[in-house]
């Protein structure tokens, strides 16, 4: 495994809690969600972000558990990351992660893995936006008729309108954020959410919007709004998917080498195209896209888009998976299958089906070939033909 560049961004995910009020009997960010833990799926999110450093600070005794599930969440990406033992406090355990950091990191995002299905979009919105100076969160503007009381007497009504419900990621100067917890730690000065800390040092912090989705997973009925957002159903809310289907044909011809299913095929012929023509991964972007109702790959990805000139299949699906993602839909799985005489694809399926995997941020993916007997243009070995189905899942 190759690691990326090192990082100026570093994301801390806090995931030490008891999770009493959940009432499960384990650490709430060990709890099963869909047949994946409330980490797993905030590190899947983390993980479908721009590259950063990733320090989980994990429940006392559970570290190993922990450690298992960030080293399959990110699985070939090369990112530096590691686990660190949590305190008896949240600050304690943002310390924790602190003092876990790696040079020349100036960026640090402080994230709940409560907040299991927090938009990549979002935490890369909060990273973009933090200054020298300033410290930024997301929050979502108040709809509901606010009551100032006393016991169970309403005494005076709040103004909602300057009033905004915090989320995570926050996001802060490194220098500021680790002398604001310096002092917090030194006055055992207790805060509510990171944010608070930092204004309490004198710090400044600036909002952007929040996303519904990042809702923080506190009780078991939060734990059943997530099930359904992920695919569950009741009587009365049912979540239907919803299927696309997309083909792409390209012929064999250019120079280099064959790109095909998110490989490269030294000593095949490639396939021509805008960018490199890779057939299998043009496919399914436009399943995924024709599932949600967002286009076709030549409106996002065409020849109007020159930055997109020889891009390889982890660009286009990372941006497909952000734009589902972005609209509101989970990827449940993806079955692709391609027409050709070549290349011989049986002893790199496995290898094809988790790079794909892994740039759609750890949907399932099936890839299978078949040849047609000799019949038209692919038995002729003139190209390739394609066709992907996708089930995505509505969030919202």
């Amino acid at each position: 495994m190759t690691e990326y560049e090192a990082p100026t961004t570093a994301i801390i995910i806090v995931a030490a809690g008891s999770g009493t009020r959940l009432g499960a009997g384990t650490p709430k960010a060990l709890v099963d969600i869909d047949g994946r833990s409330v980490l797993r799926h905030a590190l899947d999110g983390v993980f479908a972000a721009h590259p950063m450093q990733v320090i989980v600070v994990a429940p006392a005794g559970h570290e190993q558990v922990v450690a298992d599930e960030l080293a399959d969440a990110g699985s070939g990406r090369g990112w530096r990351a590691s686990v660190v033992t949590g305190g008896a406090t949240r600050q304690q355990s943002v310390a924790a992660g602190l003092a876990a950091l790696a040079d020349g990191i100036r960026i640090v995002l402080v994230h709940d893995a409560a907040r299991a299905l927090t938009p990549p979009s979002q935490i890369d919105a909060v990273a973009d936006a933090v200054t020298a100076d300033a410290g930024v969160i997301p929050a979502l503007a108040v709809i509901d008729t606010l009551k100032q009381i006393d016991g169970d007497a309403v005494v005076a009504a709040v103004d909602r309108s300057v009033l905004a419900a915090a989320q995570t990621p926050q996001g802060f100067p490194r220098a500021a954020l680790e002398e604001a917890y310096a002092r917090a730690l030194a006055s055992r000065d207790e805060h509510t959410d990171d944010a608070a800390l930092f204004a309490a040092a004198g710090g400044a912090v600036h909002r952007i919007p929040g996303s519904a989705l990042a809702f923080k997973i506190t009780t078991p009925a939060d734990l059943q709004r997530a099930r359904l957002l992920l695919g569950g159903s009741t009587a009365s809310a049912p979540v239907i998917p919803r299927i696309g289907v997309g083909t792409d044909v390209h012929a064999f011809g250019g120079d280099g080498d064959l790109w095909l299913a998110g490989l490269q095929w030294p000593g095949e012929q490639p396939l021509s195209g805008h960018s490199d023509g890779d057939a299998v991964a043009h496919a399914i972007v436009d399943a995924l896209l024709g599932a949600a109702g967002l286009g076709d790959i030549g409106q996002h990805f065409g020849t109007s888009h020159p930055e997109y000139a020889g891009a390889h299949a982890d660009v286009f699906l990372a941006r497909t998976a952000r734009m589902l993602a972005d609209a509101g839909f989970a990827i449940g799985n993806v079955s692709v299958q391609f027409q050709g005489n070549r290349p011989r694809f049986s002893s790199r399926r496995a290898e094809a089906e988790r790079a794909l995997s892994d740039a759609l941020g750890g949907a399932s993916v099936s890839v299978s070939a078949t040849t047609t007997d000799g019949l038209g243009f692919t038995g002729r070995g003139e190209g390739i033909a394609v066709t992907a189905v996708a089930l995505i899942i509505p969030r919202s």
